[in-house]
């Protein structure tokens, strides 16, 4: 299979995986409303774990809806570049997105939705291509920034129901991401880095 084509059948099967799995759960929460509860509850030691289930769940149609286009968007754009990847990145925005949202979510609220991973992909998109000197995910990253500039206003406070502590540390979940992870470097980068490390090592080890 060439390589674009398998690209493109990871990046569609990823963001097929997420649509159906935010989809199945959001029907599972019709029958079981108290699956609800298993979001983020800010500085509850107990609730710790539920940073991985609540990107999963949605407090009603609109809210799965508005998180599914742009979230399918990005997963595809992420998963394009490999699963390890996605994964890599889907993890640090999920971990960090999630712990942040611990520690400042305010106490005696529930946080749930996969807006946090939306960001944080968002972000991974437009900031890696600067950090791999990938001219193409440069000009992704341009595109993608100019049509969701309004998702900006997602990471200020003010809009009652809204976790605009999930938007901005799973944003900068996925800009950590963008920084160091090394999986979706260009080749010519990868044999420039382990030429320069070849450099450095003493003569008799070369």
């Amino acid at each position: 299979m060439p390589k674009r084509k398998a690209q493109r059948s990871t990046g569609l099967k990823l963001a097929g995986g997420f649509l159906a799995t935010i989809w199945v759960v959001f029907i599972l929460e019709l029958v079981f409303p108290w699956l609800q509860a298993f979001g983020i509850h800010p500085l509850d030691v107990s609730s710790l774990p539920l940073i991985f289930t609540s990107p999963l769940l949605h407090a009603n149609l609109e809210h799965i809806i508005s998180n599914s286009i742009p979230g399918a968007i990005f997963a595809f754009l992420v998963g394009y570049s490999g699963k390890r990847v996605f994964w890599e990145v889907t993890t640090f925005v999920v971990i960090i997105g999630g712990l942040g949202t611990w520690l400042l979510g305010g106490v005696g609220t529930n946080h749930i939705g996969a807006s946090g991973l939306v960001y944080g992909w968002l972000a991974y998109l437009i900031i890696r291509g600067f950090f791999n000197r990938s001219i193409s995910q440069i000009i992704t990253g341009v595109v993608l920034g100019f049509f969701y500039s309004s998702l900006i206003f997602g990471l200020l406070p003010g809009t009652e129901g809204v976790s605009w502590q999930a938007h901005l540390f799973g944003a900068i979940g996925g800009f950590i991401a963008g920084m160091v992870i090394t999986s979706d470097d260009p080749p010519e980068l990868v044999a420039k880095r382990e030429a320069k490390a070849r450099s450095l090592q003493p003569p008799g080890q070369r």
